[in-house]
């Protein structure tokens, strides 16, 4: 199983964020999951990949170019993709990963979950999204879905398919029992 994560390119004012990755990243590297990311060797992305690899794990970057050029990617992962742009990168994560988790992170994490799950409430994949919710962090962005869905724009079964869990064990048990909601516009 190859799981993309989105998480902060920043580790956040919380140690619990950094501690809740790396936690992530060794069970990934323990159980034979592999991690596909952003490429970056900073903020969550580099603790969860530096994780992932400690723990004999394989980790798969996918990072834009002008990224690179910042020298931002990660020096020592399994395979680094320099690709061109955040458009292509997040195509080739979605064409790598069986499923997508969000850890803690700011408005790219979001754009990038919020479009895996949009992609699967349209039927353009049936792999499994979810939150990685530590510490609440997530419970108000859910909170601002649940208006949605009470004010008839999000149909309960697309919150329903959300993935949100604290711990590595029920993420990967409920991304392995996941079935797909019925497409939007069958």
């Amino acid at each position: 199983m190859k799981v993309a994560v989105y998480c902060g390119s920043r580790s956040g004012n919380e140690p619990l964020y950094a501690e809740k990755a790396r936690e992530l990243g060794e069970f990934f590297g323990c159980n034979g999951i592999d991690l596909v990311f952003g490429g970056g060797h900073v903020g969550l992305m580099g603790i969860i990949a530096d994780s992932v690899l400690a723990s004999g794990g394989k980790v798969y970057g996918v990072i834009p170019q002008h990224l690179v050029n910042r020298e931002l990617a990660h020096p020592g992962l399994t395979e680094l993709f320099v690709v061109r742009d955040m458009h292509e990168r997040k195509a080739k994560m979605a064409e790598l990963a069986d499923g997508f988790v969000a850890l803690p992170g700011g408005i790219g994490t979001l754009e990038e979950i919020f479009e895996m799950w949009t992609w699967g409430q349209l039927g353009m994949h049936q792999k499994p999204c979810g939150f990685y919710n530590v510490e609440g962090f997530y419970d108000a962005l859910l909170e601002m879905v649940r208006s949605m869905v009470a004010a008839g724009f999000v149909k309960q079964q697309y919150l329903d398919m959300i993935v949100l869990t604290q711990t590595p064990t029920e993420l990967i048990d409920r991304f392995n029992a996941y079935v797909p909601p019925q497409e939007k516009w069958t």
